[in-house]
């Protein structure tokens, strides 16, 4: 018996070096070069990890402000981390847009791919797995070498074969047990099909047994149960680039991560981790798997899950370019992602939001609804929080950005438009206004001070067309610039009296048959020639924001 098991351990090793003649360093190298980070007690170590397709969605964004709270909280780490070892989706200036898109939703990283060794940190990587694969093939070795891994050399078709063959049994489905054809060929065989020219991926042998189940504690879920993983998975490709499976154990334990937060779709992965972590010796990592975010369908008066073809919303492109506050999205998903941060935010409205006990044990079971109602009700009501200073920045930030030539008009005089911003914020009021929503729609709702191409569609006079010339004529007759707010409303009144419009609202509500309108219906008349829209903040406000002549030439191209 010992010499059998000599003669395999033998075999390995010699199999082993067969398979990676390269390969020099041991796992204990990699162990003692990634030392476990010193870092305060209960501190943990976080990432995002992405692949490099350039397309970033709210999903992502809700798992990073995630794990970027995690890690924060208690003076840890949050990293980036590439996963790009599918080379067929990888993205040209990919990492750069990353990065750049969690900026500006103000995530940072503390290190990661795209940043400098600085100072000691840094030092986990290179952050980006397909230059790795020395690492991947160290430890794939130490596995080979044990007899827990093996090189299978099944083409396409024979896998197939093997599929319908257990579709025909009814059997479980996959590469194990009795399928796994390849799982104990001689090293005489393996040689010989390398010297033919066989292409060939690497496999974990799995110890599992399908009476067996696992049990762990997933940090949003709770206890879960499932059944041990028999797979014979593989562990490296053709091309000797390793599977995600591999590739995340493996860079999870050398980073030193201490929690995983993923979509809820990785959950039935679980088994495999769960014995790839075992036989590699790791430290399982904590795991917490993310709620679907959800939105209400109206054609099925059901939930679905958020689309990347039918939900332009689903992409946070979608959010910059009309321009979402960062603060804004961030408290919105904050009521997503923690079941009592509302009543927190309710209680200390004027906290800061990274002040909040973020919990992931408080993070939702099922599927989070995205309802995009409420993002604006939150959004309307911090916006309407911000000094004038603060509002102005972040408009001119995202103007010089997204429309840079309209930008030179809107903020060619900083002093109108911050008068136009305490217009309609309602600055020095008891109550605020909570007109905005995001960047793009407050410049379309102020786009009338300016004497810019404006495409939108003007609302119309309801008067004919005699009647709203005679009242625009007799306005640009009787107005003074000089006039305060109830002089030129006086002026208003005056102007209805003589065309047969109730200066009196008492007097129109009375007898309305005896008039044409009222003095609001005036005031439209002017409202509509100065601003092509029948509904605005005060009038009187308006004109002198925009000033006299412009208000003139609008009035006369209207006439």
């Amino acid at each position: 018996m010992d010499s059998n098991i000599d003669n395999r351990t033998e075999e390995n090793k010699k199999l082993a070096a067969l398979l990676f003649p390269d390969v020099v360093n041991t796992p204990d190298y990699y162990e003692e070069k990634f030392p476990y980070r010193k870092l305060p007690s209960k501190a943990d170590v976080t990432r995002m990890a992405p692949s490099p397709t350039g397309f970033m969605h709210l999903g992502n964004l809700y798992s990073a402000l995630t794990d970027e709270r995690i890690a924060h909280k208690k003076g840890g780490v949050f990293y980036l981390r590439i996963e790009d070892t599918d080379e067929k989706r990888k993205v040209e200036g990919a990492v750069e847009t990353i990065i750049n898109v969690m900026r500006y939703f103000d995530i940072e990283f503390d290190e990661g791919a795209g940043f400098d060794e600085v100072d000691g940190k840094n030092v986990y990587g290179p952050y980006f797995q397909r230059q790795r694969v020395e690492i991947y093939h160290t430890y794939v070795k130490d596995l080979v070498e044990r007899g827990l891994a093996y090189p299978c050399f099944c083409t396409e078709q024979e896998l197939e074969a093997v599929r319908n063959k257990q579709d025909a049994d009814k059997v479980l489905t996959g590469y194990y047990g009795e399928y796994a054809v390849c799982r104990n060929l001689s090293y005489d065989e393996i040689e010989a099909n390398i010297k033919a020219g066989k292409e060939y991926v690497i496999r974990l042998k799995s110890q599992g047994n399908p009476e067996r189940e696992i049990k762990f504690v997933d940090r949003i879920k709770g206890e879960i149960h499932l059944p041990e993983n028999i797979h014979d998975i593989v562990l490296l490709k053709k091309d000797g680039v390793p599977t995600y499976h591999l590739a995340h154990a493996v860079d999870d334990h050398l980073m030193r991560t201490t929690i995983v937060i993923r979509g809820g779709e990785w959950l039935a992965s679980v088994p495999i981790h769960y014995e790839l972590f075992n036989i590699l010796g790791f430290k399982m990592p904590d795991y917490g798997h993310t709620a679907l975010l959800m939105k209400f369908d109206e054609e099925t008066g059901g939930k679905r899950k958020l689309s990347k073809r039918k939900d332009p919303e689903l992409s946070l492109d979608y959010y910059r370019k009309d321009g979402y506050h960062p603060y804004c999205m961030k408290v919105y998903l904050l009521t997503l992602l923690n079941s009592n941060f509302e009543e927190w935010r309710d209680k200390f409205p004027d906290k800061d939001i990274n002040e909040f006990p973020f919990s992931v044990e408080k993070m939702s079971q099922s599927g989070a609804l995205f309802d995009k109602d409420k993002l604006h009700n939150i959004c309307k009501n911090e916006l309407s929080k911000l000094s004038e200073d603060t509002l102005y920045e972040f408009l001119y930030s995202w103007a010089s950005e997204h429309e840079q030539e309209k930008c030179k008009v809107w903020f060619a005089d900083k002093e109108k438009m911050l008068n136009i911003l305490r217009l309609y914020m309602g600055v020095g009021m008891k109550r605020r206004r909570k007109d905005f929503i995001y960047a793009r729609q407050v410049f379309e709702l102020i786009s009338y001070f300016f004497d810019i191409e404006d495409n939108s569609e003007k609302d119309k006079f309801r008067l004919d067309k005699k009647i709203t010339d005679n009242i625009l004529k007799e306005y640009l007759e009787t107005y003074s610039h000089n006039d305060d707010n109830s002089e030129w409303f006086n002026k208003l009144k005056a102007i209805a009296d003589k065309f047969g419009f109730a200066s009196d609202m008492k007097a129109y509500k009375a007898e309305p048959e005896k008039y044409l309108g009222n003095v609001s219906d005036v005031a439209e008349v002017v409202r509509i020639a100065v601003t092509g829209r029948a509904n605005t903040p005060d009038l009187w406000s308006i004109v002198h924001i925009m000033g006299e002549e412009q208000m003139r030439e609008r009035i006369e191209e209207c006439i």
